[in-house]
């Protein structure tokens, strides 16, 4: 990661600061330039050049104030985020645009994080679960999608979770600046419209992850496979498969008269993969590398691989019979039982190691939400507008796309 930068004006700082900051300028142009206004390109330079530098707080007062800018300009930059209409989405598309095909994408990976909040009246918060909390707690929950590759991550998309009583409030909504279009939705949801999203602008495309409150959402990952995007997605240990073993024949008509049955039926029922991991882990497990360690010595685990088919609402389920899957445990050295599970579309003839290193990938999330909090103030925004989250949520995920850059070649060009 690069940490946050410092300017100034060009006799206080070295030369090497100087040229950072036309990189800089460089980056942002090129990045905003379908903003349709000079003066919104102005201030988003503006906003992500305070993102980056240091200080502790990345709110919109204390950042302008560091750069020294006027009353007047508070004015306008407020009104940029929280009413100015341009597309967020456009800007994070432009950003990932230039950024991505530098990474070696592997993955992308869907997650949500929370935003601590006082008060009701940002929009979205409420008392509600949030990992980043690790409990309940006053909050907002954005989702997000990221490319992970192997040299660095990027932002794809952000979206702001509404609750449903927020989306029947229509007092709050209208203080919030809701747009009318926007109807509740539950994070899978959210997830999979931004993973759409990020699939229609060219980028490389990449197995999406995610943890188990996607993996376990069955409309999810169907959408996810009828749209052909391959994934790989934590599950419950209590989810039930069909075991490989499992045949389904459609039984035959009961008597000369009634109807010809059509539906294949299976010849067991189906069973937790934690007890199917049980049962097979003797004849079905490997030892296999999932990940390079420090000085490039590879890093191993326990891991089982059985091709199953999900048993989800199996009385009801289409398509049928279900497809077939990777089931994936990780059943780590002297643990009493494995450690994670996972369900996966990828092809029949795909490698255990690359199965197992995406199944453990979904870790690098992690170090994109510290260097976005940490360092760029992803958490930051106090505007209680809805559009202005998202906006803000933008800029920082070009002020993110640049410093990725940096750190991958500082003496590259950076119009986009």
């Amino acid at each position: 990661m690069v940490a946050a930068l410092e300017f100034g004006a060009a006799e206080d700082v070295g030369l090497a600061a100087v040229e950072v900051r036309e990189r800089l300028i460089g980056f942002v142009d090129g990045i905003v330039s379908e903003l349709q206004l000079p003066r919104q390109r102005q201030n988003a330079g503006l906003y992500v050049r305070g993102l980056i530098e240091q200080g502790a707080r990345k709110s919109l007062q204390p950042t302008l104030f560091r750069l020294e800018e006027t009353p007047a300009r508070y004015e306008s930059m407020q009104q940029f985020l929280a009413d100015s209409p341009w597309d967020p989405a456009l800007v994070v598309r432009r950003c990932a645009e230039r950024v991505v095909p530098e990474l070696g994408v592997e993955a992308w990976v869907l997650d949500d994080t929370g935003f601590p909040k006082a008060g009701k009246r940002s929009p979205g918060v409420k008392r509600q679960y949030s990992g980043t909390l690790g409990k309940i707690g006053n909050c907002q929950i954005g989702v997000s999608v990221h490319a992970v590759g192997k040299y660095g991550t990027a932002p794809l998309g952000w979206a702001l979770y509404l609750p449903e009583d927020w989306c029947e409030d229509p007092e709050r909504r209208t203080k919030a600046k809701i747009p009318e279009s926007v109807v509740f939705k539950t994070k899978p949801e959210l997830g999979v419209e931004l993973v759409e999203r990020a699939a229609s602008w060219g980028l490389p495309p990449a197995p999406v992850l995610g943890d188990q409150a996607y993996g376990d959402n069955t409309a999810l990952r169907e959408r996810f496979h009828d749209g052909e995007s391959e994934y790989v997605l934590s599950v419950g240990a209590v989810t039930k498969v069909f075991a490989p073993e499992t045949v389904f024949d459609v039984p035959a008509r009961s008597g000369e008269r009634g109807r010809p049955k059509s539906r294949p039926k299976p010849d067991r029922e189906p069973e937790t993969i934690k007890d199917l991991i049980a049962r097979v882990a003797d004849t079905q497990s490997r030892t296999v590398a999932f990940r390079d360690g420090p000085g490039g010595e590879p890093v191993s685990s326990w891991f089982v691989f059985v091709r199953v088919r999900a048993a989800n609402n199996h009385e009801k389920a289409t398509p049928w019979p279900p497809r077939e899957e990777w089931l994936i445990a990780e059943w780590a050295l002297g643990e009493p039982e494995p450690t994670d599970y996972w369900i996966s579309n990828l092809p029949v003839d795909t490698e255990p190691e690359r199965l197992a290193r995406l199944a453990r990938l979904r870790w690098k999330i992690e170090l994109d939400y510290k260097q976005l909090k940490g360092e760029l103030g992803l958490d930051h925004y106090e505007g209680r507008s809805w559009i202005g989250w998202h906006h803000h949520t933008a800029l920082v995920t070009v002020a993110h796309g640049f410093l990725t850059l940096e750190r991958l070649d500082p003496k590259a060009p950076r119009p986009a």
